[in-house]
């Protein structure tokens, strides 16, 4: 038993790309994410309301930032480690749609002003970052040392992308219920916005304003998001640089993308069955990983695919409803 469960380990390592990373290619990506940071703050410093062509443009220049340093993984590591990250990156994304819709509903039920939004996200997006490299390092560390943990990871995500496609309108109201809870506990909540701070004076006792609250809430549902997706992208990747790197720019433009999307739900009616989907294919992959290993291209493409026919569908039954519509 023990030589089958030694073989087996080693086999599921070996599934995946094995890099030594140098601190410089920590320091460069490092480098690169506060660098992002800082200049998408100073752009939105002026608290404005994006407009649909500026959301677009910033969410292709985000996603060119992405493709982009899947060039230099290229360069540097390797055409299987690029395999790795662009599937990591492809995976993140997708499930971050499902992230910006729940963003949507709970920025309109706590009445937050959509020029106040960008600076919940900003904040937002960089806790997420802190809170996905501790998840991704454990992680990578669990399915790096037992193999049968890959098994666990597989089992749960295919439970999960079930869930998804039995998808509920309410997803994320139990969240914020739980993160307004938090809050209260610990201190007051104004009702009232006081411009666009987190905090103001109510009565001379200091108060969370609804902009915190946002906050909390939106820090809350991404734990609930990071326990998905982390181990979707593991799936694909063990290799904690590639997999950090992959989270974090798919991560920085989900801002971009939440206000190009956000009020576009009811066009994709099958999205969430593409994104339930592909839960289910990596989380089967996962779960046979050490005994088959599927190659990370052919993943790739049947992620895409799936993506691709959620988008073509969804158009078909938009037209077909305006055309009844009409008639």
């Amino acid at each position: 038993m023990s030589t089958f469960l030694l073989a087996a380990e080693s086999a599921s390592r070996e599934n995946f790309v094995d890099l030594d990373v140098p601190a410089s290619a920590w320091l460069i990506l490092g480098g690169l994410i506060v660098a992002m940071l800082a200049i998408d703050l100073v752009r939105h410093r002026g608290d404005h309301e994006p407009s649909p062509r500026e959301a677009l443009i910033e969410s292709s220049v985000w996603v060119a930032c992405g493709l982009a340093f899947g060039g230099y993984i290229a360069f540097q590591f390797g055409g299987d480690a690029f395999g790795e990250y662009i599937s990591g990156y492809l995976i993140e994304k997708s499930l971050s749609v499902d992230n910006v819709f729940v963003w949507s509903m709970l920025f309109g039920a706590m009445a937050i002003p959509l020029r106040y939004q960008h600076r919940v996200l900003f904040w937002g997006i960089f806790g997420a970052l802190t809170l996905r490299a501790i998840f991704i390092l454990i992680g990578s560390e669990l399915v790096s040392r037992f193999f049968w943990v890959l098994i666990i990871f597989g089992v749960f995500l295919i439970y999960t992308g079930a869930k998804i496609i039995r998808h509920k309108d309410d997803e994320g109201e139990h969240e914020a219920t739980l993160g307004m809870g938090v809050l209260q506990r610990i201190m007051p909540v104004s009702d009232e916005l006081d411009g666009n701070k987190f905090f103001t004076t109510v009565n001379g006792v200091r108060a969370a304003t609804p902009l915190l609250a946002a906050l909390v809430v939106i820090e809350f549902t991404d734990v609930i998001f990071a326990v998905d997706s982390v181990p979707a992208i593991l799936a694909v990747s063990n290799e904690p640089y590639l997999v950090f790197a992959s989270n974090a720019f798919a991560i920085l433009g989900l801002r971009a993308m939440y206000f190009l999307l956000a009020n576009a739900k009811e066009r994709f009616h099958y999205l969430s069955h593409a994104l339930g989907g592909i839960l289910i294919f990596v989380g089967i992959k996962m779960t046979i990983s050490h005994w088959y290993h599927l190659n990370t291209y052919v993943a790739l493409g049947a992620i895409i695919a799936m993506l691709i026919g959620a988008v073509l569908f969804s158009e078909r039954k938009s037209r077909a409803e305006l055309a009844a519509a009409e008639a």
